[in-house]
Formats: C-alpha cells, structure tokens, sequence
C-alpha cells in the first residue's frame, strides 16, 4: 500500500518540515520491483495466491520452522494466505456469503502446511476489531466497507470486489512484524468454523452493554461535549507543531484520495458507457449494412463489427479500471480512516497522561498541607497520592508507546503507499495508452474500404 521521508520521531532531528517532505519516498524503486509487488498486493486475479501486501521496513528475527511442510524457495519461514471461493449461503435476509481460506506455512504455530477454514465477512470484522483493541498505535488495515444497497450485495462484482480485499486485508496483517504474531490471527487462520463461532458468540455476550449503559454513555459524551462548546472545559491536545503538520497532512491526503477514487470511478463509468454506446452502434450499422448494396454494405458492416470490438475491449478495460485502479484508491482511502481511528486512541491516550498528572500533581498538594498539619489523614492520603502517581506514571508509557509506534507505521505506510500508488498509476497509464493504439487501429483499419466508396 504508500511514501515520505525525513519522518523522524518527535525530538530527533528536525522531522520532515514541509508536507512536500512526506511526498518523497524512502528509495526509488525500479519496475521490475513493483510488478513484484503487485504480485504480493492482490491485484491479480482469483487464480493467483497473494502472499504479503504490507513490507516490514526492518527484518525481524526468523521464526521456527517445522521440519516437514512446504518449503519457500530460499528455505526462509513462510506464510501465504489465500481468500478463495466465494459462496453463498442462506435465503432471505439470513443470506451471507463464505469464503474458503487456505493457509500454507512452514512455521510451527501454524500446526501444519496447509489449513483451510470458512470464513465470513463477520469472522474478518471479528479480527479487526480485536486488533484494534490489543494494539494502540499500530495502524490496523482496513476492511472493506458492507453494501448498503441489498440489490449489490450479491452482485459477482460486488462479491470479487470484496474478495480481493479481504485478501489484501488477512495478508496485510500476516506480513506485519507485530500484527502476525497476534494469537487472535492464529486463531482466526486455524479454528473450525463451530469453535469460531462459539468465541464470538462468548465475547459478544461479555462484551454487550445494556441498553441502560449504552444510554448513560451517551449521556455523559453529550454532557462533556457540551462543556467544550461552552468553554467550561477546554479539550486537551498536543501542541506538537511537528505532529500538527502530520495531522494537516493525514487530513489533507483523505481529501486528496477521497477525490481521486472520485474520478478514477468516473472513469469506469465512462468507459463502460462508451463500450455500451460502440456496442449499439455496431449492432446499428450491421443492419444498416445488410439493407444496403454489397460495396456499402459490407463497409457499413466492417465499421459495425469493429465497434462491437472495440466494445469489448473498453468493457474490459473499464473493469481493469476498476478492479486495480479504483479499488485501490478507494482501500487507501479507507487506510488512512484508520490512521484517523489510530490518532484518535492518541489523543485519548494524551488525554489521559495529561488528566492524571495534574490528578497526582493536586494529591500531592493536599498530601503536604496534611503533612504540616499533622493530620490523622496524612497516612490514607498518602497512600492515594502512589496509587494516582503510578497511574499516572502507567498512562504517560501508554501514550510514548503509541508515539514511537505510530511514527514507524507512518514510515511503513508512507513507503507501501509509494509502491502501490505508483504501480496503479502506472497500470493506469499502460491500459489506456494500449486502448488508444487499439482504438486508433481499429478506425484506421476501415478507412481503405471507406475512402474506395
């Protein structure tokens, strides 16, 4: 998945100092290198098994590998991991669809060479939200989005749409030195789909709030919104001018992207339209032709056969378009929602370091003036004051462990996002300067037999 440089961690070095700083990759890479990445990236058909969409910018240690089992070419620890075969399953709105999701692997914690689970679209939102639980600061990949139009969710497009970036998504996560080792993905990739289904039915019961609390949450949010607007209570956020300028960047590339993907589906639609409107006008001059006499006719009918040609050609160009241009886009899109999400547990997390300080800092006021005077108090709220400085101590880990690990999953993203983008682009770019040779061929090739009439 995307780049900048000069991205250092606040208080080291000068950090990059203009947004032009994150448009600037790590290092060049060659086109050779990028088709290599496509491969691993999910932009290839069903038939090609993915093998890692994210690339860890440091080496991890080696994991153990189980003497029998498949082996890599070089012999190096391995996982690929393949959403395969979508099928559906139910009737009515009890309808859902499955995927086969095969797991091959020479590493011992995945308890053989090969597994293949079922899985559904609920099992990935299962994981996803696990992660984003378990690991504060570490950008979780994106899912998908559902379809809210009913008439869609089961349309095959829609279907392989979703396949592939599902695909993308489970391997994101496998080839991440942090996310991969998470047992929550261990158990996603090899339980039965009953035992599956019992854990997130177990979690759900644990987890669901009553209606009661769900109420008094909102109720409290509500009342402390209301304190910001009021000036009662003024939010508490970093004044980092570095990370301000990150945040103005982050900001500014979903509106950038967002408008992209705009277009790129324009783009689809204009070709598919076009295909449509050469389809009918080629339908339209055969006939034409065939009511016409032998030299006229049979020109009339090569330019219409040439237009059903050219049809096809801009209806599979237009599903190119979608499948490994817009699509990509549009998973950017949603990749940098959740850096939003992951700046949001930042903001908490600075929050709270910053509560519990002044919490602990007007303790120990209260805990001296007790102190001087000698009161029977002293010992309890001495007590009070370790427990809110500890506190306070653990909250202010909490939010330098998000820092330090959210700066080196900008470094990760900003460098997979240059990869990526600059591969689609380039298809882009490759697929219509063909469509235009074709085109231009195309015509050019009926204009002897016209220019003879």
């Amino acid at each position: 998945m995307m780049m900048i440089t000069n991205l250092q961690a606040p208080g080291k070095g000068e950090g990059y100092t203009s947004k032009s700083a994150f448009l600037i990759s790590f290092r060049k890479r060659n086109l050779r290198s990028s088709k290599s990445l496509l491969r691993n990236c999910a932009f290839l058909p069903p038939a090609i098994t993915v093998k890692f969409a994210m690339i860890s910018t440091e080496s991890d240690p080696p994991a153990e590998t189980s003497s029998p089992g498949p082996r890599s070419p070089s012999g190096q620890p391995f996982v690929m991991i393949s959403v395969t075969e979508p099928v559906k399953m139910g009737t009515g709105v009890q309808s859902y669809i499955s995927y086969r999701v095969i797991t091959k692997s020479n590493m011992t914690e995945f308890e053989g060479p090969e597994k293949i689970v079922i899985r559904r679209y609920s099992d990935f939102e299962w994981l996803h939200d696990k992660l984003a639980e378990k690991y504060k600061g570490i950008f979780i990949p994106p899912l998908p989005e559902k379809s809210a139009v009913e008439k869609f969710r089961f349309s095959a497009e829609f279907i392989e749409m979703r396949r592939q970036a599902l695909d993308v998504f489970i391997n994101r996560i496998a080839s991440h030195p942090v996310l991969r080792k998470s047992e929550d993905l261990r158990t996603f990739l090899l339980e039965e789909e009953e035992r599956m289904e019992r854990i997130r039915s177990i979690e759900a019961g644990i987890f669901s709030k009553k209606s009661s609390d769900i109420f008094q949450m909102f109720k409290d949010v509500q009342s402390k919104v209301s304190d910001v607007v009021l000036g009662k209570e003024k939010p508490v956020e970093e004044s980092d001018p570095e990370y301000e300028k990150l945040k103005n960047y982050i900001f500014e590339l979903e509106n950038h992207l967002a408008e992209t993907q705009k277009q790129a589906f324009r783009l689809v639609k204009r070709h598919r339209d076009l295909g449509q409107s050469l389809a009918d006008f080629g339908k339209a001059m055969k006939l034409l032709g065939a009511c016409e006499g032998e030299s006229l006719g049979k020109a009339f009918s090569d330019l219409g056969s040439k237009g059903e040609i050219l049809s096809l050609k801009l209806q599979k160009e237009a599903h190119n378009l979608l499948m490994n241009f817009e699509e990509p886009l549009k998973d950017y899109v949603r990749a940098v929602q959740s850096i939003k999400a992951t700046m949001a547990d930042r903001a908490n997390a600075f929050r709270q370091h910053c509560e519990l300080a002044e919490t602990t800092k007007l303790k120990e006021i209260n805990l001296d003036k007790l102190m001087l005077m000698h009161s029977e108090r002293a010992r309890e709220a001495e007590i009070d004051f370790k427990e809110s400085k500890a506190d306070s101590e653990e909250a202010t880990k909490r939010f330098e462990a998000i820092v330090k690990t959210m700066n080196e999953e900008l470094a990760r993203f900003q460098e997979q996002k240059t990869a990526d983008l600059g591969l689609a682009f380039h298809e882009f770019a490759k697929g219509q300067a063909k469509l235009a040779h074709d085109i231009a061929d195309a015509w050019r090739g009926v204009l002897p037999k016209l220019e003879a009439l």
